[in-house]
């Protein structure tokens, strides 16, 4: 069984950064492209980066060169560094192994 944990999210002013990290237990982590998402009430969950076994990484063009996805495959984690946060950041943020997703963590930008 996969569980997937996030942490890092909370209340930020625009502008700001924060980091968030997922922690996997399962032992499929290493192999597997890990993903961060995000959703607001009543819109469709949207990916916001993936990052491959071997360290390739693709972004939404909303976030391209503000958020840096990244892994440490010695601690099963995923990080994702988010830089020059803007209140359309404001979501919930889930990763996601294979099939499996997190809990989510809420993420909110002020103005």
């Amino acid at each position: 069984q996969v569980h997937l944990v996030e942490s890092g999210g909370g209340l930020v002013q625009a502008g700001g950064s924060l980091r968030l990290s997922c922690a996997a237990s399962g032992g499929i982590f290493s192999r597997n492209t890990m993903a961060w998402y995000r959703q607001v009430p009543g819109k469709q969950r949207e990916l916001v980066a993936t990052i491959t076994s071997g360290g390739s990484t693709n972004y939404a063009d909303s976030v391209r060169d503000r958020f840096f996805i990244s892994r440490e495959n010695a601690k099963n984690t995923v990080y994702l560094q988010m830089n020059s946060l803007k209140p359309e950041d404001t979501a919930v943020y889930y990763c996601k192994l294979t099939t499996y997703w997190g809990q989510g963590t809420q993420v909110t930008v002020s103005s």
